[in-house]
């Protein structure tokens, strides 16, 4: 009987599982997790769930009954240990082996560390996982001063959550703007308004030398003075995790390297979701992709590729973010060039922004803009024409004229 092995038992995983037995495949399901947990979706944790608007029941793929129903084995609290492609076997700690037909890697990526000194006291918070949710939602449940350092999408939403629980909130951010690197500064600009609004203090272009409290933190040390703390949120990103597939001599780059059917150079071996670095014709180039679709995507397009039936994965990138009463919806992706300009169209509580790249729209985003949404975006940039500039920025004018 073949046995198909994903290892990770996520969003990504748990995608890539339902889809094998909606495609009648009948061999064995094995899903594996290091984490105690059945798989759930990881947005919730940084939004709902963490606002405590969202019980924890709700962040869960399926339930467990789903997963017996499916017939579909799932190895929670297991951690994979090693992969080999020669025995086609995957070693679990304490030394069992799984045999494997075709193998998913899935094992997603987990928060970059801050490496300063004191950052292993107590009220210092990483958010990636569902007991990470847990404990930052009792100590922002609790009040006082947060200090979340990086403001990216992770530290803004934990910031905006922060508000919510009506604590003193401070954001720390080397860069010159919130999403420097994922939006750039004009846009950037507009989410530092957002939250400053909402009584959020700005720290821009300071960066944090350590952590200061003799077994809780107290205060947040920058290169610009010391700032009160009683809970501190670190969100500077996410590292894929690739030690297994690099360990097993499968190639590494920024992720796992897998072509447009998500397979590595070994035909049974495949990735996606966080951990895989995509092979995507439209761009010439591999990206990775670490937001919900990629996984809720990704999943299925893997396990189609698992049973020899996949066309390849193309879907253009696209994620979401809640912050206060602001809804967003961002898709494309920038080319290795950039952008040349930004054209916004709306105001600072709705618009639309787009990424040019040759008067061609590459990427667009929407907050609160849910009668057109993201739909004509996506087809300005799929059908890769050129735009006046003046009419893209009209309100006026319909997107899909």
């Amino acid at each position: 009987m073949d046995s198909f092995v994903i290892v990770g038992a996520g969003l990504t995983g748990a995608k890539a599982a339902e889809t094998l037995r909606a495609e009648g495949f009948t061999g064995r399901v094995i899903l594996v997790g290091a984490e105690p947990d059945l798989p759930y979706e990881r947005p919730p944790l940084s939004k709902g769930y963490l606002l405590g608007q969202d019980d924890r029941a709700s962040v869960f793929v399926h339930d467990e009954k789903w997963y017996a129903e499916q017939e579909i084995e799932v190895l929670t609290g297991r951690r994979v240990t090693a992969l080999d492609r020669t025995a086609h076997e995957i070693e679990l700690a304490g030394g069992e082996r799984l045999g494997y037909t075709k193998l998913l890697l899935a094992t997603g990526a987990s928060p970059r560390r801050l490496r300063v000194p004191g950052n292993d006291l107590k009220g210092v918070h990483y958010l990636r996982r569902l007991a990470h949710a847990d404990r930052l939602r009792e100590a922002l449940a609790s009040g006082g001063r947060v200090v979340v350092t990086g403001a990216g999408w992770i530290g803004l939403e934990t910031a905006a959550a922060a508000r919510h629980y009506g604590c003193e909130v401070t954001v720390v951010e080397p860069g010159p703007a919130p999403l420097h690197a994922a939006l750039g500064p004009e846009v950037g600009g507009l989410f530092a308004d957002l939250h400053r609004r909402h009584g959020v203090k700005l720290r821009l272009g300071t960066g944090v030398t350590g952590f200061a409290g003799d077994t809780t933190v107290s205060a947040v040390l920058t290169d610009d003075g010391e700032i009160p703390a009683d809970v501190v949120v670190v969100g500077i990103g996410a590292r894929p995790e690739t030690q297994l597939a690099s360990d097993a001599g499968l190639a590494v780059d920024d992720g796992v390297r897998v072509d447009a059917a998500l397979r590595t150079e070994d035909p049974d071996v495949f990735a996606a979701g966080d951990v895989a670095s995509v092979w995507q014709e439209r761009y010439g180039r591999r990206i990775r992709v670490e937001h919900w679709a990629a996984a809720t995507n990704g999943g299925p397009a893997a396990a189609m590729s698992m049973l020899g039936r996949g066309a390849g994965y193309d879907d253009l990138p696209y994620f979401f973010s809640d912050q206060y009463d602001a809804g967003m919806e961002f898709t494309g992706w920038f080319p290795p060039g950039g952008y040349d300009r930004v054209v916004t169209r709306g105001d600072g509580e709705a618009f639309h922004a787009f990424w040019l790249a040759g008067d061609r729209v590459v990427a667009g985003m929407h907050v609160n803009q849910w009668d057109e949404g993201l739909d004509a975006v996506r087809d300005l940039i799929l059908s890769g024409r050129t735009v006046d500039p003046d009419r893209l920025a009209d309100p006026a004018q319909p997107l899909k004229s």
